[in-house]
């Protein structure tokens, strides 16, 4: 029990400090008039977005949950059924409470970082870190805070502790469904938006980005917000969540070693976690005429300092064995590896990027093909240090003298990985909330000094996201591999033999659905994108006052056309994404859905790797020429650079980060269904 009070208390303290985080951005100017008037259009078109899909996951969730209950009462098991049904709608509403207060904070943080700009860039700095810092210690306290409360339950209603991790899997799934579906909706959207902006508005029209005539750029900005700031925050939530249970699963294995140490040791150093966090957020001050990437990698040393710190200190006192603190050192070093690989593939500083800056040069097609290659080559170092992660931190379990510690050990890592989740989320909320104030400047025609501040941050900004798309994908990969060994673990299996005509056939269906999955996402993007494009071009049309500035373009409709296509086409990959694992495990049972699993998580981290990084690559491609490299902005090789970046948009926007909370879901759903399957 102090234990879980200890989670418990750190969660809401840490809720206590996002809300004064919360105040003291709102508390700041907010600009201009004119800069008033586009955000709250901004403003106005992302809670709009979001209540009407939040309204559809909720209908898919209420449904969900009623045929959990169904499938375990009609096979005899009506308590574990309405236990899982329970823990699943909690889940879900914990995911999309936290999703939306972030998000409601970062649409009105951007104006205050763009009013903060008029008066220099350190204090613009501030306000959208801190911004972004309200959703990233708010996702990850109340994914701790969710799981803290069902244990606090289920002790009050006199389970046994080392039960409770089994009755609250349900809570992962329904956090891992609510981020597929904001993660779907929020990138379909945001790219759609963006692809046609670009096209009608950039390519066609021939007018800067962020041009007011554009009636696609409010939706740009809008999709930002529902993609960037909810999506990944729903994202991260269920990573904390569902690496959170399935460590404490596999410390029931270890019940007779640590006791209850050894079930809540994940819970105590999330918590302590979040600590680091917020004296992170601190320590991280821009100084004049200071690189912005300087100020935000000194509070991510801090903080991964501190986590350390707290690693040594938790794991002396839980567990009294120090191999497991290495593992956590190792979990803590993967991350800081993520950030830097991915670093390295998408700033335009190194060989990756500039090589498709100069293919670009000879035209759309090998911009593309050289695009693609980088992506490609992208998933070998990613897996070398997947690998190495994995391989050092079971080696260093196994030595801990413990039965089962190899598995703990790569348990450990992971919390090591997932221990700075709350300050990585926070850069990438900067990201959107900088972009936005960008938009808001050029949209209300701020002065050039201004924009110059604006377009600083939001350099930072882009590399922020593309660092946080990393980090995403290799916690992925770690949780993925714990939650695997938690569900072999609950399914009783020992082994997993391909060679099995059933666990084969299960194995390539697992694969076969990242694919399809991928092509479903992809298109969606294309589908929604047609909406928004013929809806520029109409209006551009039906008033030529747009184009000569004497008319405003109605940038509601171009909103409200881009959320009903992007609610449209999400719900075939994300009911896709449900239905194969369920009825894989329903007809061909435990040992074939481990085999989907298996597999389907290899491939998903492969493809989710090459999207990440392809598409990041191309759009710092894209940015390196238009610094005047290669002919510069209107140039033919610029003209072929903006066509990769359309094509690597839906690929790191929206097919990728799917992909991220597809491989955890998959997780999260079988293990939920494990006793349906067995």
């Amino acid at each position: 029990m102090e234990y879980t009070l200890i989670a418990f208390g750190i969660s809401i303290a840490a809720l206590v400090f996002a809300a004064f985080l919360a105040r003291w951005v709102l508390a700041q100017p907010v600009g201009t008039p004119a800069m008033v008037a586009v955000s709250d259009i901004i403003k106005e078109g992302a809670h709009a977005f979001m209540k009407r899909q939040y309204r559809t996951i909720g209908i898919i969730s209420i449904v969900l949950s009623v045929v959990l209950l169904a499938a375990y009462g009609f096979s005899g098991n009506w308590t574990h059924g309405w236990q899982t049904s329970a823990a699943f709608l909690f889940g879900a509403v914990s995911s999309a409470v936290a999703g939306i207060v972030a998000m409601s904070i970062s649409v009105r943080a951007n104006i205050r970082t763009a009013g903060a700009a008029q008066r220099g860039l350190p204090q613009a700095l501030q306000i959208a870190l801190r911004g972004g810092a309200v959703s990233g210690i708010i996702i990850v306290a109340m994914s701790l805070l969710g799981i803290s409360v069902l244990f606090l339950v289920y002790e009050w209603l006199g389970f046994a502790i080392k039960d409770v991790p089994s009755l609250i899997v349900g809570y992962g799934f329904g956090a891992s469904l609510v981020a597929l579906f904001a993660q779907l909706g929020g990138g379909i959207f945001t790219k759609a938006a963006d692809v046609g902006a670009d096209l009608v508005g950039k390519v066609e029209a021939g007018i800067p980005e962020d041009d007011p005539r554009n009636p696609a750029v409010i939706a740009d900005l809008v999709g930002d917000n529902v993609g960037d700031c909810a999506g990944r925050g729903a994202d991260l939530f269920e990573s904390a969540a569902a690496e959170n249970i399935g460590a404490m699963i596999l410390g029931v294995a270890l019940f007779p070693v640590f006791g209850i140490k050894g079930i809540m040791f994940p819970l105590v150093l999330r918590a302590f976690g979040l600590i680091a966090t917020m004296i992170g957020i601190f320590s991280a001050h821009a100084k004049p005429g200071e690189n912005p990437m300087k100020a935000l990698n000194r509070g991510y040393w801090v903080t991964s300092v501190l986590a350390a710190v707290a690693f040594f200190f938790v794991t002396r006192n839980m567990l009294g064995n120090m191999w497991f603190f290495w593992a956590g050192m190792v979990g803590i070093a993967t991350s800081i590896v993520f950030v830097y690989l991915t670093q390295y593939y998408t700033e335009s500083k190194y060989r990756p990027v500039r090589e498709i800056a100069q293919a670009s040069t000879t035209g759309h097609g090998t911009n593309i093909i050289s695009g693609y290659a980088v992506g490609l080559e992208s998933t070998g170092i990613t897996v070398v240090a997947i690998c190495a992660a994995l391989l050092a931190s079971y080696w260093l379990g196994s030595n801990s003298g413990v039965a089962h510690g190899g598995l703990y050990g790569t348990a450990v890592a992971t919390m090591g990985m997932l221990a700075t989740a709350a300050y990585i989320l926070a850069m990438d909320v900067f990201g959107p909330i900088t972009d936005n104030a960008g938009g808001i400047v050029e949209m209300s025609r701020s002065s050039e000094e201004i924009r110059r501040t604006t377009d600083q941050l939001d350099a930072a900004g882009n590399t922020t996201k593309a660092l946080t798309k990393g980090y995403a994908i290799g916690s992925a990969a770690l949780a993925a591999f714990l939650l695997f060994s938690a569900y072999l673990e609950e399914a009783h299996l020992t082994v997993v033999n391909l060679a099995k005509v059933d666990v084969f056939v299960g194995a390539l269906i697992g694969a076969t659905l990242v694919f399809v999955f991928s092509s479903l996402a992809i298109r969606a993007v294309g589908k929604a994108a047609f909406y928004i494009i013929n809806d520029v071009r109409a209006q551009f049309k039906e008033n030529p006052g747009i184009m000569q500035g004497t008319s405003k373009p109605d940038y509601a409709r171009a909103v409200d056309i881009t959320t009903r296509g992007a609610l449209k086409e999400m719900i075939a990959p994300g009911l896709l994404a449900i239905a194969v694992p369920i009825a894989v495990g329903m007809t061909m049972k435990a040992e074939a859905a481990a085999g989907l699993l298996m597999v389907g998580t290899i491939a998903g981290i492969l493809m989710a790797t090459l999207m990440n990084n392809a598409g990041g690559a191309w759009d710092n491609a894209k940015k390196f020429i238009e610094e005047g490299h290669f002919g510069g902005k209107g140039s033919d090789t610029h003209k072929a650079a903006v066509t990769g970046d359309t094509v690597g948009d839906p690929f790191k926007d929206t097919a990728g980060p799917s992909l991220h909370v597809l491989i955890k879901l998959l997780s999260t759903l079988t293990l939920a269904l494990v006793a349906l399957f067995v």
